[in-house]
């Protein structure tokens, strides 16, 4: 384009009026006023054409073998796209050196590997992932510098020095040493009161019983009004099922395994992984699954899941009583803890195949 401009007449009711610019210089602080002429600017396409090239955008430039390319991965089977891909993969490299030398980077190549390393400093490592995963985790924190497999998981740090001090048990201990029988609603606990009384232990009596009162709080717990939530049973009804509990021990686990009266996916999850890590304690780290499972209403595959999150291991036995009378014997499935716990690791999401 050539351009032009000439001074445009003024009409004669248009005499008194003229048009400024000012000019603000910021370093003096002075303003200067220039008088600005009315102009008329026109523009006229040059004589001579541009050329062919360089009315061609390289980037929207595509030889018939690229379109071809294009619809072949586009719309092609995957045997085409399969050979396209070879092709691709064999084709002649211009900038790659002779004899098998290394490829001569040239400035866009560094530009971009520059980029990628200042982006990739900055991401988290496999490790990273992992410990960040873990951490999120609904399960209780476990000590993994422990040398010893009863430390991993103290109850005085997974539920409380105090609060295990002030779970009840007079109304356990003295009915079992009289041979009266306990009334409870687990199954896996009434198998285990006279035995965990018998042994003297009275830490692992209160374990116990901290066991049956998330029992009862994950039993009682009604469905909410959110899908996969459920609702906490109310003070007077946790009372209630809890006494002679005090008030701080329901108070702990209501706000452990719940919010705004709440119970959500994580909050269920958190109270069974406390279950079972304490199962494994109080049966000195090797528990039968089989009476937890139908506690905590559990399928077998699900509360396997439940164990490997806290490192247990899971192996199937026999019935050695069935199997000596002659019966089919059923499976039963024993969790472990032992050392070094073994969690599920962090699973790479392999790319799909085309």
């Amino acid at each position: 384009m050539d351009f032009t401009g000439r001074e445009d007449g003024v009409s004669d009711a248009q005499q008194a009026l003229k048009h400024y610019v000012g000019v603000f210089d910021p370093k003096t602080g002075k303003l200067e006023v220039v008088e600005a002429k009315r102009m008329v600017v026109r523009g006229v396409v040059r004589a001579k054409q541009a050329s062919e090239e360089a009315m061609t955008a390289p980037a929207d430039y595509q030889s018939y073998y690229a379109l071809k390319t294009d619809l072949g991965q586009t719309f092609g089977t995957r045997k085409a796209k399969k050979a396209i891909e070879a092709v691709t993969l064999n084709a002649i490299d211009p900038s790659k050196g002779q004899e098998d030398a290394p490829r001569k980077l040239n400035v866009a190549d560094r530009a971009t590997l520059k980029e990628i390393g200042g982006i990739t400093a900055t991401m988290a490592t496999r490790e990273q992932l992992q410990a960040a995963v873990d951490q999120a985790k609904p399960v209780p924190r476990a000590n993994l510098e422990a040398d010893a497999i009863q430390d991993v998981y103290d109850p005085d740090e997974i539920i409380g020095r105090e609060v295990l001090a002030a779970v009840p048990v007079k109304d356990w201990t003295e009915p079992t040493k009289k041979g009266e029988d306990v009334q409870v609603f687990s199954r896996h606990v009434a198998e285990r009161v006279k035995k965990t009384v018998d042994s003297g232990n009275l830490d692992k009596v209160r374990l116990l019983r901290y066991f049956y009162f998330l029992f009862l709080f994950h039993t009682m717990a009604q469905p909410g009004r959110q899908r996969g939530t459920k609702r906490v049973p109310p003070r007077d009804k946790l009372k209630e099922r809890f006494a002679p509990a005090p008030q701080a021990v329901i108070e702990h686990i209501r706000r452990k395994f719940s919010d705004g009266g709440e119970i959500r996916k994580y909050h269920s999850d958190l109270l069974i992984t406390h279950c079972l890590a304490i199962a494994c304690i109080i049966d000195n780290f090797e528990v039968d699954t089989s009476r937890l499972r139908e506690d905590l209403r559990l399928e077998q595959k699900e509360i396997n899941s439940y164990f490997y999150e806290i490192g247990a291991r899971i192996k199937p036995v026999s019935n050695s009583k069935e199997k000596a009378k002659g019966e089919k014997s059923r499976t039963h499935y024993v969790a472990k803890l032992a050392l070094p716990l073994q969690f599920p690791k962090l699973r790479s999401v392999a790319p799909k195949r085309r």
